[in-house]
């Protein structure tokens, strides 16, 4: 039972709100500081990250943009991004590369097209989901690489497209689209301190 009329309200208006099942239902939501997306049809919502995750996706965006310098043909983007991945689908990825001019004119989300490489960095919410739901849909998007950060294994599972077990990393991950390494990853050092 409701404690106060507020609730009662809240709860009548959860109750009477159609449930969002499209990208256009998915974009006409108020915006409410936390991070929705269409999974497959299914609405997920997650909370603003903590701090070490934050952290985390910063150091991600210095290692790719060091490494990318001088490599004009990719951009490194960060959520929030209404990436389009499908018909129902709509997500966020924590950082993602796309094959692009960073130079170039915007485009909007719905074509920047599929990513070279997404990555997610688990948080505990959010683990489940990322690992399962998020991980079919990169692959079956055609997500060139798709890396889930561990923050408390300290490793990054890499998956591709065909990939039904992800390549396990824990001393050093390396990112080489089209064979040429561009972007190198010490764990320990990213991850610092145990």
């Amino acid at each position: 039972m409701p404690d106060s009329a507020e609730e009662s309200q809240i709860m009548a208006m959860a109750a009477t709100t159609p449930p969002v099942t499209t990208i256009d239902a998915l974009l006409a939501l108020p915006e409410d500081g936390l991070r929705h997306e269409l999974l497959d049809g299914v609405h997920a919502v997650t909370p603003a990250p903590r701090h070490g995750h934050q952290r985390l996706v910063v150091k991600l965006i210095g290692a790719f943009l060091g490494g990318l310098r001088g490599h004009r043909d990719f951009e490194v983007l960060v959520s929030p991004a209404d990436l389009v991945l499908g018909p129902r689908t709509l997500v966020q990825p924590d950082l993602f590369l796309v094959r692009s001019d960073p130079e170039g004119p915007p485009v909007p989300w719905s074509e920047m097209g599929v990513p070279v490489l997404a990555v997610e960095v688990l948080s505990p919410g959010t683990a489940a989901r990322d690992r399962g739901a998020k991980r079919r849909i990169y692959q079956a998007a055609g997500v060139g690489e798709y890396w889930v950060v561990d923050p408390d294994a300290r490793l990054v599972e890499r998956w591709t497209p065909g990939d039904d077990r992800p390549e396990i990393l824990d001393a050093v991950t390396v990112w080489a689209p089209d064979g040429e390494p561009l972007v190198s990853l010490d764990l320990g050092a990213f991850f610092g301190p145990a």
